[in-house]
C-alpha cells in the first residue's frame, strides 16, 4: 500500500481543485501585477524624459544666470574705474566720462534684469524638476514593491502554500497605492523614510 496516495479518490479531487485555485489565483494575480506595472512603466519614463528636460533647463539656466553675474559684475567694476578717473580729469573728458558711466549703470542695470529672470527661471526648473523625483520616487517603489510580490508569487506556484499567496498581496497592495499615486500625481502618498534609506 503506498502511503503518499491519497486515501479516497474524493480527497484527491479536492486536493487537485485547491490546487488549481491556487494556480489560478496566481496566475490572475500576476497577470494583473505585471500589466499594471507596464502601465506605470510608460508613465514613468514619459516623467523621466521630462526630469531630464528639467534638469538641461535648470543648467541651462544656472549657467546663463553665472554668466549674467560676471558681466554685471564686469560692469560695475567698469563704473567704478570711470568714477575714479573722473576724479582729476578735464571738464571735456568729465562730460565723456559722465556719458559713458551712464552707459555703463543702464547696461548693468539690463544685466540685473536679465539675471533676476534667469534666476526665477532657474528656481523654477529646479521646483519642476523635485516635482517629477518625487513622482518617479513613487513609481521606483512600486517597481520594486510589485517584483518582490510576482516573485512570492513564483514561490506560492512552487510551494503550493495558500499562506504564501497571501502574503504576497501585501506588498501588492503597497505597490499598487504608490503606482496609482503616481499616476495621479498624489503628494499624500510618499514615504519619506524609506526613499531616504534607499538613496
Amino acid at each position: 500500500m503506498d502511503l503518499d496516495a491519497p486515501e479516497t479518490v474524493e480527497q484527491a479531487w479536492q486536493s487537485a481543485g485547491r490546487l488549481r485555485r491556487l494556480n489560478g489565483a496566481v496566475a490572475v494575480s500576476v497577470l494583473l501585477l505585471a500589466s499594471f506595472m507596464a502601465i506605470c512603466k510608460v508613465k514613468d519614463d514619459n516623467i523621466v524624459q521630462a526630469m531630464q528636460a528639467a534638469q538641461a533647463d535648470r543648467s541651462d539656466a544656472w549657467g546663463n544666470y553665472q554668466a549674467r553675474d560676471a558681466r554685471l559684475e564686469i560692469m560695475e567694476a567698469t563704473v567704478l574705474q570711470l568714477e575714479a578717473q573722473r576724479i582729476g580729469a578735464s571738464p571735456a573728458q568729465v562730460a565723456k566720462l559722465d556719458d559713458r558711466i551712464a552707459q555703463e549703470k543702464a547696461a548693468a542695470a539690463e544685466q540685473g534684469r536679465k539675471k533676476a529672470e534667469l534666476k526665477k527661471r532657474a528656481e523654477a526648473a529646479d521646483q519642476r524638476y523635485n516635482s517629477l523625483n518625487y513622482r518617479d520616487d513613487q513609481f521606483d517603489l512600486c517597481d520594486a514593491l510589485l517584483v518582490l510580490a510576482i516573485a512570492m508569487l513564483a514561490v506560492t506556484a512552487l510551494t503550493e502554500l495558500w499562506w504564501m499567496f497571501w502574503a504576497s498581496m501585501l506588498p501588492s497592495v503597497f505597490g499598487v497605492i504608490m503606482g496609482v499615486a503616481g499616476l495621479v500625481g498624489s503628494t499624500a502618498v510618499h514615504p519619506d523614510w524609506l526613499i531616504k534609506l534607499l538613496d
